[in-house]
């Protein structure tokens, strides 16, 4: 196996003060976006919000049924979906439908419609 380890000869003082200063300005970014692949990280929560995407809302029982999984770990997901500001739900009757949040929906484009 190769070595690999940094041998460099000078210290580029301003790279680093520069990267530094970057991250300070990022922090609040980073700690957003690290909750957001966080979420998303999930195998089960990225297909939910993926179906959402591509079909517009879905309730926890079409969830469900397409995942053939019992309501209640769907609802779960759905929940930390719901509290990490991705998905927003919208009650018609007595059936909750979930829908992306438009302050997401870029972001989720972005990240899940992208075929790698």
């Amino acid at each position: 196996m190769e070595n690999l380890c940094c041998t460099r000869i000078e210290v580029d003082e301003k790279l680093i003060k520069d990267a530094i200063n970057f991250l300070g300005t990022e922090d609040i970014n980073l700690k957003k976006q690290a909750k957001f692949f966080l979420l998303l990280g999930n195998e089960m929560r990225l297909k939910i919000v993926r179906l959402i995407l591509e079909f517009g809302r879905m309730c926890v029982c079409d969830l469900a049924d397409v995942l053939r999984m019992k309501q209640s770990p769907v609802s779960q997901h759905l929940r930390k979906l719901k509290d990490g500001g991705i998905l927003i739900p919208k009650r018609e009757g007595m059936t909750v439908f979930y829908m992306i949040s438009p302050s997401a929906m870029d972001d989720i484009k972005r990240c899940v419609k992208e075929k790698l």
